[in-house]
Parts: C-alpha cells; sequence; structure tokens
C-alpha cells in the first residue's frame, strides 16, 4: 500500500510540473521584493500579471539565510539575514504564491562561497579551515567571491543540512543550486584533504599544478557530481515529488571554469531539470549557446531551459526586440519556456510579459 501511495504522489507530481517553465529568480540584490510582506504580495501580483508559473527565490547568500535556520543559530549564532530578523520571507512567499498557483523553489544562491568580498566572511573567520584553497596555499577567491572549500566532507555536511532543512520545514516545490552549487573554482582543491584524497586514489602521486590539467578537472568534477547524486537521493527519501534542479553556467566553460559537469548530472537522473544561465546581451550569442546547450542535453531536452538574462543591478534590461528573439527562438528550438534573470525587469517590461506570456 506504501508503495502504491508513493507512486500516485509522484504521477502527481509529474502531472502538475508537466507544465513549461516560466519562471524568474527572485533576489534581495538590487530589489526590494521580499523587504515585507506587502511587497511581497505585489511580487507575486506582478509574477501573476506576467505569465509567470514559478519563482526561484534566493534562500542562501552572503552567509545568510532567508528563512530563519536552525542550522545557522546553532552554528553561528544567526538564524537569518538580519534585514529579515523577525520575518520568514520564504514562507510569506510560499503562503502568497499559492493564492496565485505559482509554485516556489528555494533557490541556494552562493552555494559553496561563504561571502561576497567581506558579507558573509564570518564563517570563514569561525571555520578558517574551512577555506577552498589554490596550489599557493592561499585562500580561494575569484570575482570577489570566497570560496569554502566543496570537497571537505565537513562542508559538505553544513550545505547539506541546510538544503535538507528547507526540504523537511516548507512547502516548496523544489531545491535549486546554480553556478555555485555544486561548484568549486577550477584554482581550488590543494588543501590538505583533498591532496590527500586525491594520492589515496592515485598511488600516492600529488595533483597537478596545472589547474586546467584535464584529468585533474575530470576527478574534482566527478567528485562534486557524487556530492550531488548523495544531496539528490537525500532529498527523494525525504519527499519524493520534489524537484532537485540545476542553473549552471555554460557548457564546457562551466566545467572548465567551476568544475560544474551539467550534461552528466542530466544524463545520470540526479537533477530533474537544469536551467542554463544562457545570459548574453546580443541574439547570435544567445543563439549560439542556445544550439550548444540542445545538442549538450541529447536526449534529456525535454529536462533543460535557457536562463534568460532580463535585466542586471545596475541599470541593464533587455530591449523587447531581443526579448522576442530569444523566446521565439527557444520555441524554434522545441523549448517551451524559460527562466529569466531577474524579477526587477518583469517591472520594467510589463508589456511584453502580459502581451507575450498571457
Amino acid at each position: 500500500m506504501r508503495k502504491l501511495f508513493i507512486t500516485l504522489l509522484i504521477l502527481t507530481s509529474l502531472t502538475v510540473t508537466a507544465q513549461p517553465f516560466r519562471g524568474v529568480w527572485l533576489t534581495n540584490v538590487a530589489s526590494d521584493a521580499l523587504s515585507s510582506r506587502e511587497k511581497i504580495k505585489e511580487t507575486v501580483d506582478v509574477c501573476s500579471r506576467s505569465g509567470i508559473n514559478t519563482i526561484f527565490m534566493v534562500v542562501w547568500n552572503k552567509g545568510y539565510t532567508m528563512y530563519p535556520s536552525e542550522v545557522m543559530q546553532k552554528e553561528f549564532g544567526i538564524a537569518i539575514d538580519p534585514a529579515f530578523k523577525g520575518r520568514d520571507p520564504l514562507q510569506e512567499l510560499i503562503e502568497e504564491a499559492a493564492k496565485k498557483k505559482i509554485a516556489v523553489h528555494a533557490w541556494f544562491e552562493f552555494g559553496f562561497a561563504a561571502s561576497y568580498d567581506s558579507a558573509g566572511m564570518h564563517i570563514l573567520q569561525k571555520h578558517p579551515s574551512w577555506a577552498a584553497l589554490n596550489k599557493d596555499g592561499k585562500p580561494v577567491v575569484k570575482n570577489h567571491f570566497h570560496w569554502m572549500n566543496a570537497f571537505d566532507p565537513q562542508v559538505q555536511q553544513f550545505i547539506s543540512s541546510l538544503v535538507m532543512e528547507v526540504v523537511k520545514k516548507y512547502k516548496v516545490a523544489g531545491v535549486q543550486g546554480d553556478d555555485r552549487l555544486p561548484a568549486q573554482p577550477s584554482e581550488a582543491g590543494y588543501d590538505t584533504y583533498t591532496i590527500g584524497l586525491y594520492k589515496k586514489e592515485h598511488n600516492n602521486a600529488t595533483p597537478p599544478l596545472n589547474t586546467k590539467d584535464s584529468a585533474w578537472v575530470n576527478w574534482r568534477a566527478d567528485k562534486l557530481t557524487a556530492f550531488l547524486r548523495k544531496l539528490y537521493t537525500s532529498v527523494k527519501a525525504v519527499k519524493p515529488t520534489m524537484l532537485v534542479t540545476s542553473a549552471p553556467s555554460v557548457h564546457p566553460w562551466a566545467k572548465e571554469e567551476y568544475l560544474q559537469d551539467w550534461p552528466v548530472w542530466l544524463q545520470s537522473g540526479i537533477a530533474d531539470y537544469v536551467f542554463v544561465q544562457l545570459y548574453r546581451y546580443n541574439f547570435p550569442a544567445y543563439e549560439q549557446v542556445l544550439k550548444a546547450m540542445v545538442q549538450q542535453a541529447g536526449n534529456k531536452k525535454d529536462k533543460v531551459y535557457p536562463g534568460v538574462l532580463l535585466s542586471l543591478g545596475d541599470g541593464y534590461v533587455a530591449k523587447d526586440s531581443l526579448l522576442k528573439q530569444m523566446v521565439d527562438a527557444n520555441r524554434k528550438a522545441g523549448i517551451k519556456g524559460e527562466v529569466f534573470f531577474y524579477y526587477e525587469g518583469l517591472k520594467k517590461q510589463k508589456a511584453f510579459f502580459e502581451q507575450r506570456y498571457k
């Protein structure tokens, strides 16, 4: 009877999620969308009018969670981002989105990145041994992000505990990692633990100093794939119908720079959907990466969706003509939806979404 019940749950989930994703990423950076319950109501209304059916809400960045976390309280004495103290933005969004039949996914934006510049440095200040190290033995900082060691079992357990906390406590439709989960700059991997693990598996040989050595890249990428497989299994064991998705960068750049081998994740069935960040400012460039994504997905094409650059906090907003070209190209490629970065652009391109997505 229990097996039948679980089967029915899975079939029900598949029926619900068969609708193409028309999503948007919702962040607390360069946006006040999460600043109050009223703002969240407004945000959901804008999404609904824009034809959005899925909101990917940030729940982890700059060393903080956007929900009251027992894990963070116990480990660092800070249950939630101080900007949201006394509130639970994740629960508020779930409740408001449900009224409009919009799914909410918890987006663990920073993944294995502890901080951006100084924001979030409390993590590595308390646990300096958690830092990823480069071949010079120095902490890995790339594009202002300070990285934790994604190969360290303690770090993996910490990140997994955050994900599983959300899975168990909240009625979200899914959990998502992006270009930082699972990920690690290819400059990393020269800490004592990772070197020891490599030597154990390579007859005591030390890792290459060439950070882009193909075998060394593959070995580390495989370790991240193993982490994702374990996390995927853990999520499904608790909630079989919950989606586990990823929003990585384009391949093979993502693997070369951040050890993310998402085509393998897709083919291995350890990512239910992959939303590739096809962030480009002109159509020829977008068309090129779209074609590559479709080819790389192979027989899993129905499990990949483009991430489309809609706007940025610096004032950039994609023009109507470019948005139309990109969406049309997606449909021509047989892809029936996309996810936009990020929410603020919906308000600036109101006419496009209300006409095209309704």
